[in-house]
């Protein structure tokens, strides 16, 4: 299995988040595309991307809503 491009490859909401996974430009625009222009990342949500627990791209657009409802 050859690890995902996040520089480079199509983001889904079904990609997912691996053990190589990146905060990049890319990723960037995924998160704003699924959850808006008020997405940024924090240390919490940079945490939970890299806890190595399985999710995917769309799981984790979720989780960002699901914390900043509200904010």
């Amino acid at each position: 299995m050859s690890e995902f491009d996040w520089h480079g490859g199509e983001i889904t909401p079904t990609t997912a988040v691996d053990r190589n996974y990146r905060n990049t430009q890319n990723v960037r625009r995924f998160f704003l595309r699924e959850c808006g222009p008020a997405f940024k990342f924090d240390r919490t949500f940079m945490a939970y991307l890299k806890d190595g627990k399985d999710k995917t791209m769309g799981d984790a657009a979720k989780e960002w809503i699901s914390r900043n409802e509200g904010a």
